[in-house]
């Protein structure tokens, strides 16, 4: 049962410190986040990649993908 109590703890840990990084690397934060938080190594990744020049990567929304999906109605 401790075991669970540290990796909790390890990946939430992890998660935020992926949510910094990703916004300072001008990366998306949403899908460091996750990773984060399923694998914890992996914010080590992120520290050593570069930083993204430009905007933000962002994902479309659900409601633009369904439109383009589906058309208007």
């Amino acid at each position: 049962m401790q075991w669970i109590v540290i990796w909790g703890c390890t990946a939430i840990t992890a998660s935020v410190l992926a949510a910094i990084l990703a916004g300072y690397k001008n990366r998306d934060v949403s899908y460091w986040i996750a990773w984060g938080f399923l694998a914890p190594p992996l914010v080590l990744w992120l520290l050593f990649l570069p930083k993204n020049k430009g905007p933000r990567p962002r994902r479309p929304r659900l409601d633009d993908l369904d439109h383009r999906e589906n058309g208007p109605f």
